[in-house]
């Protein structure tokens, strides 16, 4: 029988989504007549992880004190292990006290529903220089340029905490039917499967050869039963690949070169951070609360620009206290294709080689591949998968 890894900080995963449609309705009905809030992208990205229990153990919006200290040591002022603020904020809370019970308006639904109903428990401003402070820890830059600081300074500086009740999963569940699936879900798929050691594979990108290799790879050292290739269905910076389109690439690719019934492909409803190291942790521990026991993290995991070194989020796994995670880390090096070997391999195990001796190719120069109608080399990436890519660049 399965035996599960346990969530992250608790006994039983703590998903904060209503699953009485009864309750459900009688919340809807409250939800009419308290005070709304329409929320950032960002809180609301929060609120589907709480409700999918993604964010076990936590219960609803972080307070700043809880914000600023793990910022500063990566727990909660209670003790708890988490790497980046889970936070309301908002430019504004007036009208709003200590107490109420307010009604979050989803910002990426036309009509902006009511996504959640939270029990505001403090309300607190953060100063200009506790923002910057906790910009600086978690995203390791105050560069505005930077998308994941854009974000943030974009959101306001009040911070409405508290416990909700999640009521939907926002468009995630409409718009990709077949990919979103909670926490809990995921869970229950892997024990269905009878799999005891279960492999993680984040991505944001469809997936190159260098990355099918590197499961294959991950799964055969860790003696593996299953893979759960987990993408993010969120907001992405411009000019990334939409959701719908990755979706159908990584499909195709497990459909033809992988065994039946040893990969899922699954996805989560929340926006990218670009926060590389600390985003890496916040990654694994959503990867455990879903029932991975290993987690793959590569170069610049998570990361964006320059801001990070290639290896960073993986040294951070390091600077942790031991039992903070039960998650297992698979590190792997930058794959490609080595042309001596015929085959893809972790460059940093193939001392002999030079850069020549491997396919290397840019994602600029993908992309100028593809949309002017050309298949990147099948060293790179797989014809079926490189065709879906092309019509979406020449569409």
């Amino acid at each position: 029988m399965t035996q599960l890894i346990a969530p992250h900080g608790t006994d039983a995963l703590k998903p904060l989504f209503v699953n009485s449609d009864a309750e459900r309705a009688e919340l809807l009905k409250e939800a009419a007549n308290l005070p709304s809030k329409l929320i950032s992208s960002a809180a609301a990205g929060n609120a589907v992880m709480l409700g999918a229990g993604y964010f076990t153990p936590l219960s609803g919006f972080m307070t700043k004190a809880d914000a600023l200290s793990v910022g500063a040591s990566m727990q909660t002022t209670s003790g708890l292990f988490w790497p980046t603020p889970v936070l309301n904020l908002v430019k504004d809370a007036s009208g709003i006290n200590i107490g109420d019970r307010i009604a979050l308006l989803d910002p990426n639904v036309d009509g902006t529903p009511v996504l959640a109903v939270q029990t505001v428990e403090s309300i607190d401003v953060f100063s200009d220089e506790e923002i910057t402070s906790l910009t600086q820890q978690v995203y390791g830059t105050t560069d505005s340029e930077h998308p994941g600081v854009a974000e943030l300074e974009a959101q306001g500086k009040t911070a409405i905490a508290g416990p909700i009740q999640v009521l939907n999963y926002s468009y995630f569940e409409t718009d990709f039917p077949d990919t979103f699936r909670t926490a809990g879900d995921i869970r229950a798929s892997i024990a269905e499967h009878g799999w005891n050691r279960v492999v993680a594979f984040q991505t944001r990108n469809p997936m190159h050869r260098a990355h099918e290799e590197l499961c294959h790879m991950a799964m055969e050292r860790l003696n593996a039963d299953g893979l759960v290739i987990h993408m993010l269905l969120g907001k992405l910076k411009p000019g990334d690949i939409p959701a719908p389109v990755r979706d159908a690439a990584i499909r195709k690719m497990i459909e033809l070169y992988f065994p039946a019934n040893s990969a899922m492909v699954t996805g989560y409803g929340f926006d990218m951070l670009y926060a590389g190291p600390r985003e890496a942790l916040l990654h694994a521990v959503f990867r455990q609360n879903m029932g991975a026991t290993h987690f793959i993290i590569g170069r610049d995991h998570a990361g964006v620009g320059d801001y990070y070194e290639p290896f960073e989020a993986q040294e951070i796994f390091d600077k942790i206290p031991e039992n903070a995670l039960k998650i297992e880390l698979f590190k792997a090096d930058h794959t490609a294709y080595s042309k001596k070997l015929e085959k893809v391999v972790m460059m940093s195990e193939a001392p002999d080689h030079s850069k020549e001796d491997f396919v290397l190719l840019s994602g600029t120069a993908v992309r100028e591949m593809l949309s002017e109608g050309k298949a990147p080399p099948v060293e790179f990436s797989r014809p079926e998968v490189a065709k879906i890519l092309m019509d979406h660049y020449q569409s």
